[in-house]
């Protein structure tokens, strides 16, 4: 059945009907709030030593915005956290919901020299979980320094590919690695990091922010319409 009609009744019934599909459009979009990423993580996350609005949160909104992405992300960083810290709030965390997910997750472990295999068991949790939920998710891995000999750092090194290979989400390898690719000296990174020699300062963050926005973006593209 066509609901147009003819003559000044069905005139008045088709205004009356474009009326209210115009006014629910309109509401849908006033309703529709923006898309909202989980940053689960630790200090690097957290932001860490930083003014509220230079650390890794803020900045990753602020790009996203000025590349067309308006997106609200939940900072659920914990300085200090491991990866079985990031298991054990893992339910209250996601029972605020959201549409996405950056796990960042791993430096503590590793600081810790924390068996790799616990720390891959951990993450490989939180990415079942983020699954049942049907949330994309971008895994941000790390590098081990190789303080702890070749084969923790082979096996430490290995965790984050697998991972994303095993639930097929998106992978950014190193977290530092944007901090690293104009010197492979150890002693140019120090101009990007705060005085404890780890986390990264403002513009070190910046730096890691231009080379994570595009996968984040990518990331928004794998939310699920609903």
């Amino acid at each position: 059945m066509s609901f147009l009609s003819y003559g000044p009744v069905g005139a008045l019934r088709n205004v009356t009907f474009a009326f209210i599909v115009l006014v629910g459009t309109m509401l849908t979009v006033a309703t529709a709030g923006p898309l909202t990423i989980v940053a689960l993580g630790d200090s690097l996350t957290a932001g860490y030593g930083l003014p509220p609005e230079q650390g890794f949160v803020p900045q990753m909104k602020a790009w996203l915005a000025t590349h067309g992405a308006e997106v609200a992300i939940a900072n659920a960083g914990v300085s200090g956290d491991t990866t079985a810290g990031g298991v054990g709030r893992l339910d209250w965390t996601l029972a605020s919901g959201g549409d996405a997910m950056i796990l960042n997750l791993g430096g503590n472990d590793l600081l810790r020299g924390i068996d790799p295999g616990a720390a891959q068991g951990n993450l490989d949790t939180i990415l079942a979980a983020a699954r049942a939920k049907r949330l994309p998710v971008l895994l941000v891995g790390l590098k081990s320094s190789g303080n702890y000999g070749p084969d923790y750092k082979a096996a430490f090194d290995a965790i984050y590919p697998a991972l994303a290979a095993k639930y097929q989400v998106l992978l950014f390898p190193d977290y530092f690695a944007p901090l690293k690719k104009d010197s492979a000296d150890p002693a140019a990174l120090t101009q990007y990091l705060q005085p404890d020699g780890i986390h990264p300062n403002a513009q070190g963050v910046a730096m890691i922010v231009a080379e994570m926005g595009p996968i984040v973006l990518d990331l928004l593209k794998q939310v699920p319409v609903k």
